[in-house]
């Protein structure tokens, strides 16, 4: 049945011209008063300057096409860990597809200590949960270029698990470059990446996360929050084991 829905999807895609094709986007206005979003916390809060402290610092690929449009940083109550839920304006994959999600939501969780200083690090890569521990003051993030998959500054590639390696991600975007070109006919969006994959692999755009934070919350169920924060989102795993 889903298999028979979504060859259905694809073909009304096709003949409607991209008329009836995937949604787009369409995040809410910013909250004015974020701290009376039920388990959300004021700026003022220990644990809000802690999350802004513990921010990352993201990296994009400089040919980036979509913004990071909302962050929502969330404090476990009773674990020392900090889910920072990242927003970006889209996907360059499936984003014709009828009845997808047209945003992209990541993740990235800090763990810290009693001083607040930060110790292990686990990010969100296309279903897998990557973890290595932190020592260094500045958590800092590399984005994939269009999939958003979120990698640690400095892990060592190959160690990406298989088949999720950044070269699988190269080659399969030329591969489905059919895709993109129907995300085109939905939204504005790029055609291809037109360069070469030493390119891919460069992250020099810094985003300071901690600058961008929408709310704040301490709470082990962050859904009411996103949804009032993202709209419709994901709802990918909010912690790590």
């Amino acid at each position: 049945m889903q298999r028979s829905n979504y060859i259905r999807g694809v073909l009304v895609c096709v003949l409607s011209a991209g008329s009836a094709c995937g949604p787009r986007a369409h995040i809410p206005p910013r909250p004015p008063q974020p701290e009376l979003l039920g388990t959300a916390i004021p700026a003022e809060d220990p644990g809000a300057r802690l999350a802004r402290s513990l921010a990352p610092v993201l990296f994009a690929q400089r040919d980036e096409y979509f913004p990071l449009e909302r962050v929502v940083a969330v404090l476990h109550p009773t674990r020392r860990i900090i889910a920072y839920h990242l927003l970006w304006r889209d996907d360059v994959h499936g984003s014709w597809i009828p009845f997808t999600v047209a945003t992209d939501q990541e993740i990235v969780w800090v763990g810290y200590d009693s001083t607040g200083g930060p110790t292990d690090l686990w990010t969100f890569w296309h279903g897998t949960i990557l973890h290595t521990p932190w020592n260094r003051q500045t958590v800092t993030i590399n984005v994939q270029w269009g999939k958003h998959g979120s990698m640690p500054r400095g892990i060592v590639e190959s160690d990406l698990p298989t088949p999720k390696k950044l070269n699988d991600f190269y080659a399969f975007h030329y591969l489905a470059i059919w895709d993109m070109w129907l995300g085109k006919l939905t939204r504005p969006g790029p055609g291809c990446f037109c360069h070469g994959y030493r390119r891919y692999r460069e992250y020099v755009d810094p985003i300071v996360v901690g600058d961008k934070i929408d709310a704040v919350a301490r709470t082990d169920n962050p859904r009411e929050i996103l949804r009032a924060v993202f709209g419709r989102y994901s709802r990918k795993k909010p912690w790590p084991e």
